[in-house]
């Protein structure tokens, strides 16, 4: 629903900051560690839980021998049905055991997983708004949103799935290792040795494989981007014609994707393979070195059948090994991802006496304010001016001049480079963010709808409006009459299906401006969207709005602003003219250029 203003890249490529090259892994590790602290015990319990599961799988093998043995023995003499019964009995108890810890192990890291995943995205979303309005001047929309989604997903998912098999999956290779050194200590050499080679070759995969995952996760998020900022504009890419263009760019982009994604597929999809044939290998070798120590008289044949388990529990681990550590490279790469995120310079922290909490008188003085987006490009310069209570002040200049910029230094959306800028004689910086906001309306030229009722839109995170306001602001600007011919009136959820045209959200905005009701008003191009005769109306209800109220008006249309008590006119960051709209067109200077060449052009 909403129609703000569209940051970051365009359709032409990526912002800096999304493509570069993979990062550090192990700070990424590490900071997901300490992000895991807090359910450490919770973890260690599980890690508990996943060795006891495992070591009741590994005291199988024992009991099985014994089993075998007595019925050696017992093939001349007897076989000993109740012994063998009581220990069949015992096995399935610990096996049931077993599953119980393995089923708890789970259920502890499910939970773990999903809150860990819920308290990640609670502090993505809490960053966000921490995050100083140049992040997103370089970094798209989409892209934040495939680091909340896929990349949290990713992390959940191998918190959920992988983490507790490769917990599991550690217990039982150690254990297993264990009872085979314990049963027979050549056997358990044949059966090492034949895994040995494999494992090293796996660890030499993973390594050169790191950057495929990492370049998958990467271009997922460009794809989300490139996504979001297309299909939010695809009319305007449709009357430009730039469907070939954006298709081409969607398609470098896809097919990157499709590289990395086959490649880190075709990896976790050898693993297994790989894996299985190690542990078969296995087999092979424990059988063929069994043989000979049984017929050397060394070793008896339940121990032969003992080790063809172990083998299946010493190689298995090391197949869920490798599925877990392919898993692990992605969530690796996501979790780099996130906490880069987590990680970005945040707005500058309030002092400790910020003022919460201020009634406005109206009174804002800019002294000598300077600002650049970057240290090295300085887009305000020297800016002074002085806005007594009650005043209207306008602020006029060509595109790029530096007029929305001052609106965004004075509500304090970007802090400038030196200067002060005060309201009532308090510089801004000593204020917090919030108590400067609670003393502006805004409307601006970016409209922003959301989706919900028209009632909760113009009444928008102000508590206590009643109806009559909502309907009296809505008088005011004219949209009243069209809310009433709607079937639902004021109680209209707006949605991609019931929608206002881009005038009636202009108007939705400005009802919105006037019932928040606040002593300073910001109107940047407020009537850009609207026709001639809904822009008379609009003026006559901002008369009505500015009335009392110190107010800062951004417009193209000049006419608009002749009753404006100061024109401030900028040009390169600069303030080169002030005055009344009648004392500057006498001084015949670049207003009165601008105003002419306005009306030259509603002649022609």
């Amino acid at each position: 629903m909403s129609s703000a203003p569209r940051r970051g890249h365009g359709p032409g490529g990526p912002g800096p900051g999304i493509g570069g090259k993979p990062k550090n892994f192990k700070k990424a590790s590490a900071q997901f560690i300490a992000f895991c602290r807090p359910y450490g015990a919770a973890i260690i319990t599980a890690f508990v839980l996943a060795a006891l599961g495992a070591t009741c799988t590994i005291i199988g093998p024992s009991k099985i021998q014994d089993i075998t043995r007595l019925i050696r023995e017992g093939i001349i003499t007897g076989i000993d049905t109740d012994a063998v019964i009581e220990i069949g009995v015992g096995l399935i108890f610990i096996y049931a055991l077993g599953a119980l810890f393995s089923y708890a192990q789970a259920f502890i890291m499910g939970t773990v997983s999903a809150r860990l995943s819920r308290l990640m995205r609670t502090r993505i979303s809490e960053k966000i708004n921490r995050l100083p309005l140049k992040y997103f001047d370089r970094i798209s929309y989409g892209d934040v949103l495939s680091r909340v989604t896929n990349d949290v997903s990713t992390i959940g998912q191998t918190l959920n799935m992988s983490l507790g098999q490769l917990i599991s999956s550690v217990a039982l290779f150690l254990g297993s290792l264990i009872m085979m050194i314990v049963t027979n200590g050549t056997l358990a050499a044949t059966a090492v040795f034949s895994t040995f080679f494999g494992f090293i070759l796996m660890m030499v995969i993973i390594r050169r494989s790191q950057k495929f995952f990492m370049g998958q996760q990467r271009e997922l998020g460009r794809i989300n981007g490139h996504i979001e900022e297309i299909y939010s504009g695809l009319n305007i890419v449709r009357a430009y014609n730039g469907e070939k263009g954006s298709q081409d760019r969607f398609d470098e982009i896809n097919d990157k994707l499709y590289d990395s994604a086959w490649k880190s597929q075709f990896i976790s999809g050898i693993m297994m393979p790989m894996m299985f044939f190690i542990g078969n290998f296995g087999y092979v070798a424990v059988c063929v070195v069994g043989a000979v120590l049984t017929m050397n008289g060394k070793i008896d044949f339940e121990v032969i059948v003992a080790f063809m388990i172990y083998i299946r529990l010493f190689s298995q681990p090391l197949s869920q090994l490798a599925q877990s550590i392919t898993t692990l490279q992605s969530t690796a790469a996501a979790a780099e991802r996130v906490f880069d995120f987590l990680g970005e310079e945040e707005l500058s922290p309030e002092t400790a006496d910020a003022i919460t909490k201020h009634e406005s008188g109206g009174d804002v003085e800019f002294r000598n304010v300077k600002f650049g987006y970057s240290p090295d490009k300085e887009v305000i310069k020297e800016f002074s001016a002085h806005a007594k209570p009650g005043q209207k002040i306008a602020i006029v200049g060509p595109t790029g001049s530096g007029k929305t910029t001052m609106v965004n230094l004075l509500m304090r959306f970007y802090e400038q480079s030196s200067g002060e800028i005060l309201i009532d004689g308090i510089p801004t910086t000593k204020m917090t963010r919030q108590c400067i906001h609670d003393q502006f309306g805004m409307v601006l030229q970016d409209t922003w709808v959301f989706e919900g009722t028209i009632r909760d839109n113009i009444a928008f995170c102000k508590d206590g409006v009643s109806d009559e306001e909502v309907i009296n602001a809505c008088k005011a600007v004219g949209l009243d009459h069209y809310i009433r011919t709607l079937p639902d009136g004021y109680d209209t959820v707006l949605s991609d299906n019931n929608s206002l045209s881009a005038g009636q959200r202009q108007l939705l905005t400005i009802a919105r401006a006037i019932v928040e009701n606040a002593p300073l008003l910001i109107l940047d191009e407020a009537t850009s969207s609207v026709d001639t005769r809904t822009e008379i109306q609009i003026q006559h209800a901002m008369e009505k709005l500015t009335e009392g109220r110190t107010s800062f008006i951004i417009a193209h249309r000049l006419s608009t602003i002749k009753s404006a008590d100061m024109i401030l006119v900028m040009r390169d960051g600069r303030i080169v003219e002030r005055g009344t709209h009648e004392e500057l067109l006498e001084q015949a200077g670049f207003y009165a250029e601008l105003y002419n060449s306005q009306f030259d052009e509603a002649i022609a």
